[in-house]
């Protein structure tokens, strides 16, 4: 049975007469990847606020089977954190930063200097932080999560600013560090990035939780179509209609490929009525447009 490190049970919060979060429930997993996905201001800075006791809320946390709770959560020790923005001091350079915030223990010295090899600061982690740029600060930020080598980290919006190499590299070193047995939790808008890191999903609309899965249920979820080029596309797509598949557009032809129905059954419909097939391609559905509709259900 895999072991949780992070469980949140009937978490809710109000700012005045608005309620933010409505009894939120969910589990991280021990060494897995775990996606928070929602529209902005469906709760998920919140969430993750509420977890780090930045903020009072209602309801159960608990980290690494220690309860936690806005004034007493020891259970923090081991979890790292990058919520919104960086809080770095302007004229402190990135090395006393990390000296400031790594564990005195006898392998701090080494633990910064992992830090720093894997995200790539040596070229100005001996420089004041007022002259960082966005990029610059962001990776500062995510350094100070890293470098306690916590059980579980944190991270909202953890490739805001960060360039393509940047990005690459981010994701690279947290699946380093998942393999070791670390547990993320992280939201991000960028979709696209999350689709390569996250393995479970936990989808946020208004304050609830709609919908907990899997990246791979959920992607087998995912419409499949078939993509046909031929010499006559509009007679072809008429034909395919009359036998009862779903065509979805015409030039190229584009047929939704359904539990059902077969490649094989799809050609052999068309070569059988004088039809000659020029190209055939598979298309997936897209996951953005999945969670979009999720979201509308």
């Amino acid at each position: 049975m895999e072991e949780t490190v992070l469980s949140v049970r009937r978490l809710s919060k109000s700012f005045g007469r608005k309620q933010a979060l409505h009894h939120v429930s969910f589990d991280c997993q021990a060494g897995r990847i775990v996606g928070l996905i929602g529209a902005n201001g469906a709760g998920k800075t919140t969430i993750m606020k509420a977890i780090l006791s930045l903020i009072k809320s209602q309801g159960d946390i608990t980290i690494n089977g220690q309860a936690s709770t806005f004034n007493h959560h020891a259970a923090l020790a081991d979890v790292g954190a990058l919520i919104e923005y960086p809080g770095i001091y302007p004229f402190l350079s990135g090395r006393d930063h990390l000296k400031l915030f790594a564990r005195p223990t006898a392998d701090k010295v080494q633990r910064i200097q992992t830090v720093i090899r894997d995200l790539h600061l040596a070229p100005y982690i001996d420089r004041r932080v007022k002259g960082y740029s966005l990029g610059m600060r962001q990776k500062m930020g995510i350094a100070l999560a890293l470098v306690n080598q916590p059980r579980l980290v944190i991270l909202d919006e953890p490739m805001n600013g960060l360039d393509p190499q940047a990005t690459k590299d981010l994701r690279e070193l947290i699946k380093k560090k998942q393999a070791q047995g670390t547990t993320f939790l992280i939201s991000s808008h960028i979709l696209g990035e999350l689709q390569k890191l996250a393995e479970d999903l936990i989808v946020i609309d208004h304050g609830r939780v709609v919908h907990q899965t899997t990246m791979q249920e959920l992607l087998a979820r995912n419409q499949h179509f078939l993509v046909l080029t031929t010499d006559q596309d509009l007679r072809a797509a008429g034909i395919l209609a009359e036998n009862g598949y779903l065509v979805t557009a015409h030039a190229p032809i584009r047929v939704q490929l359904r539990a059902a129905d077969t490649v094989a059954a799809v050609l052999k419909t068309l070569t059988s009525n004088g039809v000659s097939i020029e190209d055939v391609q598979h298309e997936d559905g897209d996951f953005e447009q999945s969670i979009l509709d999720m979201l509308r259900e």
